[in-house]
């Protein structure tokens, strides 16, 4: 089984003065924060570093951590702005 490293690029409209520009941001997902002795009333967290989809993109397999095993919901989710690109030409 390969592993993988998810990060997902996209271009989001800004709202700003400028209605031409577009800001780039990058999400990367993390170590995981997934309480497993939440039941119990305690903290512990498995030690998963950083989110590597067990699929291809586009499959449900690809939200699954091949790592750990849980969702990709419980990692991290660290967001990146790039700067603005300018549209008008």
């Amino acid at each position: 089984m390969r592993k993988r490293q998810v990060v997902v690029r996209r271009e989001q409209p800004q709202r700003s003065q400028d209605s031409s520009s577009f800001t780039v941001r990058s999400v990367r997902y993390g170590e995981c924060q997934k309480n497993h002795a939440a039941n119990v009333g305690g903290y512990a967290v498995d030690g998963c570093r950083e989110f590597m989809a067990s699929g291809e993109e586009g499959t449900s397999a690809a939200l699954t951590c091949a790592a750990c095993g849980c969702h990709r919901n419980f990692h991290k989710r660290e967001v990146n702005t790039e700067g603005s690109l300018n549209a008008s030409g």
